[in-house]
């Protein structure tokens, strides 16, 4: 049974871990002393257009500014009559003005001497969809939904009651729910950001607006779903929110949640702190005695793939491909677990058989399918890297 196990006992630290029998295959680590901006709201003011960046800096609180390029400033923010263009094409000096307020949202937290990204394509995330208030043109379904059932959810989503100039994405946990559930999830989305725009109204930036869920609340909402047979909590006033939450949002899942008080720290009963000590080496060891080597650059990730003492197999060839599978599954699995993005490049055990090659190729594929980021993949080239 697949299982979603928060651990709150720490002061500073909050896990989530999401297990399959007593296999980790997700994990989230927040900080409680660290504070996260990522997915926040806030009341920013121009204070800087640089026009050879195409982009404003913008205040929105904390020291470092934020980043805004003009890609991500929508059209309720300017003038279009200002527009004065080389080439039809709007220039940012044009659009914007110092001291100007705007709504931003922030896209990627601060990193080392960069400031956060930010945008004014505000998008507020729900159980069942994204409502994107700011964005007319977004809307749809996830790209994770089967062709099957796209069809059918873009007839729902027609009978949705959306505002003009607002546009809506159709969630995986969208999937064969009522128009009545959506339309409850949208009337929720679309009061959240009435508040939000009642605070803008009465403050003057910089101010945050609206703060993103805890991670607890994140959780339940991105991943509780029909697969997770229970919900195990082990602190009593996490456990007491999580379930105000549940009630408030999916009451039919409920029964599924649970208060652990057992002596035995949760983590351990489950086996899994050692799997996560894991996510953060350098090395992790393959079931046929081969390993994966992760290294970080300012570029990319690095995977490499060793065969090592690896023995299954009865030629090179067939210990290659033993040892490339394995390493696909453990790949895809610690991706989640350090929660790595950006360009990973692997080099897998030269292989000889193009077939061989295309089965590591759809093993990686298939092990990439429940991660929640949306993942291209290449092929195997000539050089033996994906």
């Amino acid at each position: 049974m697949k299982r979603m196990l928060i651990n709150a006992t720490q002061p500073e630290e909050l896990r989530v871990a999401l297990v399959d029998g007593q296999k980790l295959y997700d994990l989230d680590i927040e900080n409680r002393r660290r504070e996260r901006k990522q997915g926040n709201v806030y009341k920013a003011k121009v204070i800087r257009i640089e026009p050879s960046l195409e982009a404003a800096f913008v205040d929105f609180g904390p020291e470092k500014r934020g980043f805004l390029p003009l890609k991500d400033i929508a059209p309720q923010n300017f003038d279009a009559s200002k527009s004065t263009t080389e080439g039809g094409r709007k220039q940012i000096q044009d659009l914007l003005k110092e001291g100007q307020e705007l709504i931003v949202q922030v896209e990627k937290e601060e990193r080392g001497t960069k400031g956060a990204a930010v945008t004014t394509f505000v998008s507020l995330a729900g159980r069942y969809m994204v409502l994107m208030p700011t964005d007319p043109r977004a809307g749809g379904v996830s790209r994770r939904v089967s062709v099957r059932d796209r069809s059918e959810l873009r007839e729902t989503l027609a009978d949705l009651d959306i505002p003009s100039g607002m546009g809506v994405i159709i969630r995986t946990a969208g999937v064969g729910r009522s128009a009545e559930e959506l339309q409850w999830d949208l009337d929720y989305l679309l009061n959240l950001w009435k508040a939000i725009l009642d605070a803008s109204e009465t403050e003057s930036a910089p101010k945050l607006l609206y703060a993103e869920n805890n991670l607890i609340l994140r959780a339940i909402r991105d991943y509780l779903g029909k697969d997770i047979g229970e919900l195990t909590i082990d602190n009593q006033s996490a456990y007491d929110e999580a379930l105000s939450f549940v009630d408030q949002v999916m009451p039919n899942y409920r029964q599924r949640v649970k208060f652990y008080d057992e002596a035995i720290p949760l983590f351990t009963r489950y086996q899994i702190e050692s799997q996560i000590a894991s996510a953060f080496n350098r090395t992790v060891k393959l079931p046929s005695g081969g390993s994966v080597v992760f290294d970080p650059t300012e570029a990319l990730m690095a995977i490499d793939i060793n065969s090592a003492r690896a023995t299954k197999g009865a030629d090179i060839e067939e210990t290659a491909l033993t040892t490339n599978l394995e390493a696909a599954e453990e790949v895809a699995r610690q991706l989640r677990l350090r929660d790595v993005g950006g360009l990973i490049v692997i080099d897998f055990i030269d292989m000889s058989s193009t077939e061989n090659q295309k089965t590591v190729e759809n093993t990686m594929r298939n092990a990439l399918q429940p991660d929640r980021a949306r993942v291209q993949i290449g092929r195997i080239s000539q050089f033996g890297l994906m």
